[in-house]
């Protein structure tokens, strides 16, 4: 079978069908961060469908403490990516220093480039899905938004959508927060994702063997090296 994914035919999607059929060790080894994305609507339908994958998650207690708010309003992704933008625009300058030493890929140029693109084109994304959560002891849950997040991902690459995980916007996160209808202080965002119809295919992403950091009993000498190698 081919790494590739067919792209969905989003005018007929047929929302409780679309997915159902990937298999699951498929879907974890093809999903990747996908930034290019088309500006064509997506159902509503299928966003409940996705956030519906990502209640599925695992919680301490089973508190399930998440939240979700999917902006799709032009004028509200564009206030949205213009925040998003002021923060790539201060993360940009320490990049561009760190493309300057040597040991620099191109894999990581390609990444800056990816993500610059999605940071220049935020505001045509057609929802811009946040992951929030109540707190609890003035912390937030990480430990739940994070397979939460997963979980949603998945589904997006299993129903033909690409999306991809940040969470750059916490630099402006109480005025975003407030404009989301949010209380910053008990039910913070967390992460953004946004998600559209991508303009390329999903595949397997470039990973190194597991033989290189799988050990059994305990963990060998080069484990601390392929942690600072990176």
């Amino acid at each position: 079978m081919s790494d590739d994914v067919e792209a969905v035919d989003e005018a007929r999607v047929d929302v409780e069908e679309v997915g159902e059929d990937v298999p699951l060790l498929e879907g974890i080894r093809t999903t990747r961060a996908i930034r290019r994305l088309r500006p064509d609507p997506v159902p509503p339908a299928l966003v409940r469908k996705v956030c519906e994958a990502g209640t599925f998650a695992p919680s301490g207690g089973n508190r399930q403490p998440w939240v979700f708010v999917a902006v799709t309003e032009p004028e509200r992704r564009a206030w949205v990516a213009e925040r998003y933008r002021r923060t790539w625009g201060h993360y940009l300058e320490r990049v561009r220093a760190a493309e300057q030493r040597p040991g620099y890929t191109d894999a990581q140029r390609r990444n800056v480039r990816a993500a610059t693109h999605l940071a220049d084109h935020l505001h045509e994304a057609p929802v811009l899905l946040f992951v929030a959560g109540w707190t609890r002891h003035g912390e937030t849950q990480a430990q739940a938004l994070f397979p939460c997040a997963q979980n949603i991902l998945l589904a997006c690459r299993a129903v033909g959508l690409g999306a991809s995980l940040t969470t750059l916007h916490t630099m402006y996160g109480r005025e975003i927060d407030s404009y989301l209808g949010l209380d910053p202080e008990r039910t913070p965002s967390s992460i953004l994702i946004p998600i559209g119809w991508p303009q390329g295919r999903y595949g397997r992403p470039p990973r190194r063997s597991v033989d290189e950091v799988l050990f059994f009993e305990r963990a060998g000498g080069d484990a601390a090296d392929s942690q600072t190698a990176r």
